[in-house]
């Protein structure tokens, strides 16, 4: 039952962006969500690439012709088919154009629970770009869940 909501169903947002780490915490939170009766949402966001241009860093162009949401949409879909969710596990797909970081903390905004993979950049890695994870754990306003690979992965 959701502490935020009495009544409501839990809902549980875990971030998706194709690698093993974010399907194990896909797979984490469907399995979460079979045992409390709570739903997912599984996110992903896009941003258009960055290139050194010229005359400084800039985005690539839209007019590249690549469809970042529609790629975005079929990794989404591609990790929840691998995870399999079983039938009373409901699993809401949803593509957002933005900062991974921060389209998860906006997702779980009123959310019970955030679950993220963890790829392990580790110490100097993390000091100097972050990392979505870290930033999902200084910064959400629900518990977080960071799934790490096993070592042997």
């Amino acid at each position: 039952m959701s502490e935020l909501h009495p009544g409501a169903v839990p809902r549980i947002v875990a971030g998706v962006d194709g690698s093993p780490s974010s399907i194990m915490a896909l797979r984490w939170a469907v399995r979460q969500a079979e045992l409390t009766g709570g739903t997912v949402d599984a996110v992903i966001s896009w941003e258009f690439p960055i290139y050194a241009g010229g005359m400084g860093w800039a985005p690539a162009s839209p007019i590249d012709g690549t469809d970042y949401s529609e790629l975005a949409d079929k990794a989404l879909s591609a990790a929840v088919a691998e995870v399999s969710p079983p039938p009373g596990v409901t699993v809401r797909q949803v593509v957002v154009e933005g900062n991974a970081a921060q389209v998860l903390l906006d997702a779980a905004t009123d959310a019970d629970l955030l679950v993220v993979g963890n790829r392990g950049h580790g110490g100097f890695a993390d000091a100097l770009i972050g990392s979505v994870s870290t930033r999902c754990l200084h910064h959400a306003s629900c518990p977080v869940v960071v799934v790490r690979l096993p070592k042997h992965h």
